[in-house]
């Protein structure tokens, strides 16, 4: 939602890369939109009628994100009380979102390389070896290539997913597109309700100019719901 020109070189970039199978590394402040804009190109993608995955991997425990990913078999580990079908088989045909993929562990990076480079995988506690047609698209918040300098992230997996890099401006650089987000979550808030916020005044639109945004369009949306 917006008309700045940063915008419309994001919606440009998707409209470009929707199609392609190659990876998408998505990097912007929190709050900016990056799944938004993740969705956006798997729906504007021949994958459509596939399945759209999103998975956060900071949220997840390393121990349990491996099942999350890659599924399991019966017995795999004490708790393994049946069979998990895992994201990366879920995805199949579709497209795997990793947000916050700069929280994942080390071991995981180096499946999850072999996964990109191979396509193919092996669930926990299993030996058959399972193909996969995933368009994997990854978010983050972090400076990964710092993250790769001081060895916390692995250089062949930070390239292997910015083969196309996407930043996502943070609102401060949209000033132009805050009216018309403010807009848009006043429709959206006003639906069903009896109290209807109708508008905002000259002096308050540029307090909102004017305003640093550190959550970003997360934070507009938000201020919004309470002011609705």
């Amino acid at each position: 939602v917006g008309n700045s020109i940063k915008l419309k070189a994001v919606l440009d970039i998707i409209n470009k890369v929707a199609d392609s199978d190659s990876t998408v590394l998505i990097t912007g402040e929190s709050g900016t939109g990056k799944e938004l804009v993740a969705k956006a190109i798997h729906f504007h993608s021949s994958r459509c009628s596939h399945p759209f995955i999103p998975i956060n991997c900071g949220a997840i425990p390393a121990e349990l994100l491996e099942s999350e990913l890659f599924g399991h078999v019966k017995g795999a580990f004490t708790g393994a009380i049946s069979q998990r079908i895992g994201r990366f088989e879920l995805a199949d045909g579709g497209t795997l979102f990793l947000d916050e993929i700069g929280d994942m562990s080390p071991h995981l990076q180096v499946k999850l390389l072999r996964v990109l480079q191979e396509k193919c995988f092996e669930p926990l506690g299993s030996t058959k070896t399972i193909t996969t047609q995933v368009r994997v698209v990854a978010a983050t918040n972090a400076d990964l290539e710092k993250a790769v300098a001081l060895g916390k992230f692995r250089e062949d997996l930070y390239y292997r997913l910015n083969v196309i890099p996407l930043f996502v401006p943070p609102l401060r650089e949209r000033q132009e597109d805050i009216p018309i987000l403010f807009q848009h979550f006043t429709h959206q808030f006003n639906k069903g309700r009896t109290r209807k916020l109708t508008g905002i005044s000259t002096d308050a639109m540029n307090f909102l100019l004017n305003y640093n945004w550190p959550g970003n369009i997360r934070e507009l949306e938000n201020l919004v719901e309470r002011l609705s």
